[in-house]
C-alpha cells in the first residue's frame, strides 16, 4: 500500500495513459495535480541511463537546498545507489509502469526523512518514452532536517506499481549497504 498522494499519480498516469503504454508528455499537465504540484517534477532522458530534472517543484528543490533544473538527478543519491536508479529508469522506459522507491534522505548535519519517490514513463513526440514525472512523497516529518538541505538518497526498495488489475508488484529490486539483494 503506497501513500494516498503517491497513488493519486499512478491514479492520474492510468487515466492519461488510455489504452496506449504510458501516456504522452503532453496529455500530462501538473496543474491537474494542485494538492501535489510542489512535491512533482518531471525528468528527461538525455541518453541511455542519464537524466535531468526539466521541471521541479518548490518542495523538491527547497529539500535538496537549490534549484535542481538541468542536474543530473543521480547526483542526489549515494555512489552505491546509482546503477540500481539506472537500471530501474531503464526498466521502466522499457516496460513503461510506474515505479515506488522508499529511500532515505540524510541532511550533512541533522537529521534525515523517510520519502516515497514516485517515477512514472511518459511518451514524448517521438512515440518513445523519454520524459518521467515523478514525486516526492515525504513518509515522516521534513522538520527532522532541522532547515538543512538533503544532501544524499539512500533506496530502500523499489517495487513497480504493476497495471490497475495486478494483485502484486512485479519487479522488486531491494538493497542493503548498496548491495542488490533481490
Amino acid at each position: 500500500m503506497f501513500h494516498s498522494n503517491t497513488e493519486l499519480l499512478i491514479d492520474y498516469w492510468r487515466q492519461r495513459k488510455g489504452s496506449q503504454i504510458a501516456p504522452a508528455r503532453a496529455s500530462i499537465n501538473p496543474a491537474d495535480l494542485p494538492s501535489i504540484l510542489p512535491q512533482l517534477f518531471i525528468l528527461g532522458r538525455l541518453r541511455p541511463g542519464q537524466y535531468a530534472f526539466r521541471l521541479v517543484g518548490g518542495l523538491v528543490d527547497d529539500l535538496h537546498g537549490g534549484h535542481l533544473g538541468g542536474l543530473d538527478p543521480l547526483r542526489l543519491w549515494k555512489a552505491p545507489y546509482r546503477t540500481a536508479l539506472q537500471l530501474a529508469l531503464e526498466a521502466a522506459r522499457r516496460q513503461p509502469e510506474p515505479l515506488v522507491m522508499t529511500c532515505d534522505g540524510a541532511s550533512f548535519d541533522a537529521g534525515g526523512v523517510a520519502l516515497e519517490i514516485t517515477i512514472a514513463p511518459l511518451l514524448g513526440p517521438s512515440g518513445e518514452v523519454d520524459r518521467m514525472i515523478g514525486l516526492y512523497q515525504p513518509l515522516s516529518a521534513v522538520a527532522a532536517l532541522r532547515g538543512q538541505p538533503i544532501e544524499t538518497l539512500a533506496i530502500r526498495s523499489i517495487v513497480q506499481a504493476g497495471r490497475a488489475d495486478e494483485t502484486f508488484p512485479r519487479l522488486k529490486l531491494a538493497t542493503i549497504n548498496g548491495r542488490q539483494i533481490a
